[in-house]
């Protein structure tokens, strides 16, 4: 399913903006759980795979698939 492929380096809009004021995550772990770090502040935050899936408005840039 193309709507669940998550890679590493995607650069994804999510529905809520973090606390810095901008909603733009580069995805930098892939798994059961995926790691996103804040564009602009550089904070990262794990969340379960089905989570983020149901939070990500849509994927800016691919990055490569592994």
């Amino acid at each position: 399913d193309e709507s669940a492929s998550v890679h590493l380096g995607d650069e994804v809009q999510m529905r809520k903006p973090h606390a810095c004021g901008v909603n733009r995550w580069i995805v930098i772990r892939t798994g059961v759980d995926i790691r996103i770090r804040c564009h602009q502040c550089g904070r990262a935050v794990l969340m379960p795979r089905t989570r983020f899936l149901r939070a990500r408005r849509k994927t800016l840039r691919t990055g490569q698939p592994s």
